[in-house]
């Protein structure tokens, strides 16, 4: 990635805005604020998903959701040409979730970076994993992001559910 912000084409705004706004259901359920959404490649939302690890298993994370429901539910080739809108880059279980389904590219608002970052920033213990990037678990993945203007608010949900 460079050192320039990426941008997204204007219709996969609401996407991503999707993917956020999600986030902030999960937060105002007692939950982290992550969210994602599979969009084919004719653009049609396929499945949405938010955090869900408040329920005491910690692999309910949104990405990892929808690399299941489209392995269950999509052909291999429409997985190949499906985007993942995600409030947050995939963690390492997830990104390797996305690889063994097959889907395509990932668009992300904010950086595994800039969330380790935040967290020790609001005091929070760090993951029990490597947060690594998509790129450290999926090489060749088609990957954007962090989005300029989305991750800051992430930001502000991840501020809020760990500082109040």
């Amino acid at each position: 990635m460079s050192d320039e912000s990426p941008t997204i084409k204007a219709n996969e705004k609401r996407h991503l805005e999707r993917a956020i706004s999600l986030a902030e259901a999960a937060l105002q359920a007692g939950d982290e604020p992550f969210g994602s959404v599979l969009v084919g490649a004719d653009g049609r939302v396929l499945a949405e998903a938010r955090n869900r690890i408040n329920t005491g298993e910690a692999t309910r994370h949104p990405e990892f959701a929808l690399s299941r429901w489209a392995a269950d539910n999509l052909e291999p080739a429409a997985r190949a040409v499906a985007t993942v809108y995600t409030s947050g880059e995939h963690c390492p279980m997830c990104a390797a979730a996305h690889g063994w389904a097959g889907l395509g590219r990932i668009v992300y608002a904010s950086s595994a970076a800039q969330l380790t970052q935040w967290l020790a920033e609001f005091g929070v213990d760090p993951a029990p994993v490597a947060m690594l990037s998509i790129r450290d678990v999926l090489p060749s993945a088609d990957v954007i992001g962090p989005i300029e203007g989305y991750d800051q608010r992430v930001y502000a949900l991840h501020r809020r559910c760990h500082t109040g």
